[in-house]
């Protein structure tokens, strides 16, 4: 499989550094006091749509691999372990700073609000990902069940972008453009499976 050097011999912990950017950004806007008027609905949208675009790359490592040749499997742990930390902190900044933990708001949210249905939703699906997302989990589950766990993926990106684009309320372009990618992505891996359905890399995450 012929590809550039700088995909094979680039570190892993270069992604990682490359990944906290956008929340180093988000840092200095705090401290800065530069986030506008509205903060807290900065935060939220800003980790969140940068959580789904970490999914979305996460997701597009096989087909560019199997269709381009371009071979960045031992990235996608990286990738998936920064998509959840961006969820992971997108929903802190939900539950905390906008709700102020008021659990009878956010349960009304949650049953009343399909976005955050669909939100809440991706959230427990990537929970037991980001949890196995190391080689203990692999050796300890086994690579037939680590897979078929890891699949909960394909659901997860599928309603973290139905969350991005209901959230909008309107039919925009870039929720849309983010639903049709997850969908194309998701549709590659049910009709061009992998030739290889029970093989485990030991750096994989969030197949």
């Amino acid at each position: 499989m012929a590809q550039s050097k700088l995909w094979t011999k680039t570190p892993t912990w270069v992604v990682y550094v490359a990944g906290f950017l956008p929340a180093a950004y988000l840092v200095h806007g705090i401290v800065t006091n530069s986030l506008g008027p509205d903060p807290i609905e900065v935060l939220e949208n800003f980790l969140g749509e940068t959580a789904l675009q970490f999914l979305i790359a996460g997701l597009a490592i096989s087909p560019l691999m199997r269709f381009a040749k371009i071979n960045l499997i031992k990235y996608r742990r990286a990738l998936g372990l920064l998509a959840f930390f961006y969820v992971f902190a997108h929903l802190s900044v939900y539950l905390i700073l906008d709700k102020q933990l008021n659990l009878t708001i956010i349960i009304e949210d949650i049953f009343k609000r399909p976005y955050i249905t669909f939100g809440m939703i991706a959230f427990l699906l990537l929970t037991p990902l980001a949890i196995t997302s190391n080689n203990f989990s692999i050796r300890r589950l086994g690579a037939a069940a680590w897979n078929k766990l890891h699949k909960l993926v394909y659901f997860a990106v599928i309603c973290g972008a139905l969350h991005y684009m209901l959230l909008t309320k309107t039919w925009q372009l870039e929720p849309i453009a983010y639903f049709v990618a997850a969908v194309v992505l998701v549709a590659s891996r049910r009709f061009y499976p992998s030739k290889h359905k029970n093989t485990v890399q030991p750096v994989r995450k969030m197949a």
